[in-house]
């Protein structure tokens, strides 16, 4: 399989930078949870999508009221972990973030079988290194044009499992490994986006982001080509804003103010806003009945599509 899978990978992160401006390559923004308006006067579509995922929404209104009832009551059981017969804050916000990004842990499970070489439900770093570069191992990359390049993307990605490995075992179980693969989605992996960024941008290896390297990896001009209004809006940035320090440089945690900008977690906010509505008692607590006697709120249902308003429940 060679070097497939990573040079996959780096195309997809490669195509990925490609579909935003370029100034906004670097930074990671937390994805919304529902392309709706969160106006539950008008529907509950934005609820339904934060609570399902999108695409999951999208079978629930093929459902019946019981059928998606049906459903709700089963969701509900997996939420509450620790099976004492209450939703808390903390189940319901880690529900939601699990559903959100479920299609990084399909992307993962699509792949898992190619690096879980003896099917053991883990995978080790060396199943990862044989099975990414194993053909050029032995050879220490000697047939490659640029083997400099690859033996620091090996490196790299070796430092980048041994950070994902939590208990430093050597192997990663699939949340791990997802960490390893998206470390942006990862409270703990924020050392190691921010460690990688700034090596794709000091090009002159002294641990620090210069104006000239800042701009550099957003734009690189041409003969006789006028500079764009957004790059000088970036060297103005650049100085009022990133460098906070005053120095002329970008240190690490400048970098990491810039790539991993804080945001409302809107995950949390549905989570307290689900459990507003919901509870009854006013327990800061939700059990599986008050959930069902507003399953409107959370799933959808053919009722959704045919005219159902909050008024009319």
């Amino acid at each position: 399989m060679m070097l497939l899978s990573s040079l996959l990978y780096l195309y997809l992160l490669a195509a990925a930078a490609l579909a935003v401006p370029a100034q906004e390559k670097r930074v990671h923004h937390q994805a919304g949870l529902s392309d709706h308006v969160h106006d539950d006067s008008q529907n509950y579509q934005y609820d339904h999508e934060a609570f399902l995922g999108k695409e999951e929404a999208k079978t629930f209104d093929q459902l019946t009221p019981e059928e998606s009832k049906d459903r709700l009551a089963k969701i509900v059981d997996r939420i509450d972990t620790d099976k004492d017969g209450y939703v808390t804050h903390s189940e319901l916000h880690q529900w939601i973030k699990h559903r959100q990004r479920r299609y990084i842990e399909e992307n993962v499970n699509k792949h898992w079988k190619d690096y879980d070489q003896n099917r053991d439900d883990k995978i080790a770093w060396e199943e990862y290194k044989n099975t990414t570069y194993g053909y050029y191992l032995g050879e220490e990359f000697s047939d490659i044009e640029d083997k400099d390049t690859y033996k620091s993307m090996l490196a790299r990605d070796e430092r980048r499992f041994k950070s994902a490995d939590k208990d430093r075992d050597g192997i990663a179980t699939r949340e791990e490994f997802t960490a390893f693969l998206h470390p942006e989605e990862f409270d703990y992996m924020k050392d190691v986006v921010v460690q990688e960024t700034m090596e794709d941008i000091d090009k002159d290896g002294d641990g620090k982001i210069n104006l000239h390297e800042y701009i550099g990896d957003m734009y690189t001009s041409e003969d006789s080509e006028s500079e764009p209004d957004w790059v000088q809006t970036e060297r103005k940035h650049f100085g009022e804003f990133r460098d906070v320090n005053k120095d002329g440089y970008l240190d690490a945690n400048e970098v990491a103010q810039w790539v991993l900008p804080g945001e409302v977690d809107h995950a949390d906010n549905e989570a307290k806003h689900l459990i507003y509505e919901t509870d009854t008692n006013k327990d800061e607590k939700i059990t599986k009945k008050e959930i069902l006697a507003n399953w409107n709120m959370f799933v959808g249902s053919q009722a959704t599509n045919y005219g159902w308003t909050p008024d009319s429940v």
